[in-house]
């Protein structure tokens, strides 16, 4: 006999399976909006205390973050601020992809900044040596691929440290962050110098026929074409991650390298690869940023770039598309902090202090998330290898 009785277990069982359903579909959106309001909620909390600080009296300014806030969406919101978000957005978007495919593969690359200097020497030498002679349409897709192959070689090295020799990736890419640092400036105090200059400075691009192209804007506010580049990538990653068998072994290797290898796939010609197209990434990122924002170096120059690219691949949760808008925001963050700085008074500096903040509630996000695996799976001893892959497969 069915009644109500009966029939109300397996609707309140389906329903709580709906909900399961909405809630892990909606996770992966939910915890960076939630760290990013974390973020914003902190960055108000300290411009409210240092507001009356500086001002050497305990009269706090509490309007003073909701003006600092509606300052940098105005930045951003102008077509000065539009153009300079997409030029900030392009190395971020660019270099986040490399750093988000390590993840995947349960790789940290620390090794950006010096990937990212190494594709802007690689795109200056082609500048320098072939630009003059040839036209643009020649010289710009030589120096972005130079770019990109030099930044290959940048990740290419501590890849196979890794998988010849067992060298932490971590520990290799930061040593040699510092080595590409002084190859930059060796070259661009050495054979990428001008001639006859009164100091160490390279050749404009743009004189050498290697300037990106603006795609709108004026030539005060210009836009460049990296950032068509950096919108093609996305869905080149994310069918390279999703939609191949290189993808998938990527994964696999990231989730469980034991497994992997136990199932017949080459770990470490994976893991060189991964950290050679994640080096390609961050070389194209420099490129893109000679070429169209710089457009001429001195020994001094350096980029942030590496760093930040982390902070958008934990936002993005290393997909693809999570990667473009994460390095959307940033460059919108770092366009409107400007016009923060002027109109509200509030240093240009608060956009990397909430960068950080947001680092650190996702890092403490996937921190919950692995310590929760290690609780469920307290009767195994995985490595120290195996749970930073998982680690890095739970943030992705």
């Amino acid at each position: 006999m069915s009644g109500p009785d009966t029939i109300q277990p397996p609707l309140a069982r389906a329903r709580k399976a709906i909900v399961r359903a909405i809630v892990a579909s909606a996770q992966p959106i939910a915890e960076p909006l939630v760290a990013i309001f974390l973020a914003l909620v902190v960055g108000a909390v300290g411009i409210t205390v240092f507001s009356g600080l500086l001002a050497g009296h305990s009269n706090f300014d509490i309007g003073l973050p909701a003006a600092a806030y509606l300052a940098l969406l105005g930045g951003v919101a102008s077509p000065n601020g539009i153009t300079s978000t997409l030029n900030y957005s392009t190395p971020l978007i660019l270099a986040g992809l490399g750093v988000g495919l390590g993840f995947k593969a349960g790789l940290f690359n620390i090794g950006g900044r010096g990937q990212f200097l190494f594709g802007t020497v690689g795109a200056m030498a082609v500048a320098t040596t072939v630009g003059a002679s040839q036209s643009s349409y020649i010289t710009v897709p030589l120096a972005l691929l130079a770019g990109a192959a030099f930044g290959a070689a940048a990740g290419f090295i501590p890849g196979f440290l890794k998988a010849t020799s067992g060298a932490h990736e971590v520990v290799t890419t930061i040593m040699l962050n510092y080595v590409f640092v002084f190859v930059t400036y060796w070259a661009i105090s050495g054979p990428l110098s001008l001639p006859n200059a009164h100091q160490p400075i390279t050749a404009d691009v743009t004189a050498r026929n290697a300037a990106l192209p603006i795609i709108f804007g004026d030539v005060q506010h210009p836009a460049y074409a990296g950032i068509l580049l950096a919108l093609a990538a996305v869905p080149i990653i994310w069918v390279l991650l999703y939609r191949t068998t290189l993808g998938f072994e990527i994964r696999s290797a990231g989730a469980n390298p034991d497994a992997a290898r136990y199932g017949g796939m080459k770990t470490n010609r994976l893991i060189v690869l991964t950290m050679s197209i994640a080096g390609l990434m961050s070389g194209l990122a420099g490129a893109t940023t000679l070429m169209g924002v710089v457009q001429q170096i001195a020994p001094g120059y350096d980029t942030t770039v590496g760093f930040d690219a982390i902070t958008v691949a934990l936002l993005g949760r290393s997909n693809p598309v999570g990667i473009l808008f994460s390095g959307l925001l940033l460059g919108a963050m770092r366009a409107g902090s400007q016009t923060m700085q002027v109109q509200a008074g509030v240093p240009a500096e608060l956009v990397d202090a909430l960068q950080a903040i947001i680092l650190v509630f996702l890092v403490v996000n996937a921190l919950r998330r692995w310590l929760d695996r290690r609780a469920a799976k307290r009767g195994s001893t995985p490595s120290v290898d195996a749970g930073a892959a998982q680690a890095a497969e739970g943030v992705a």
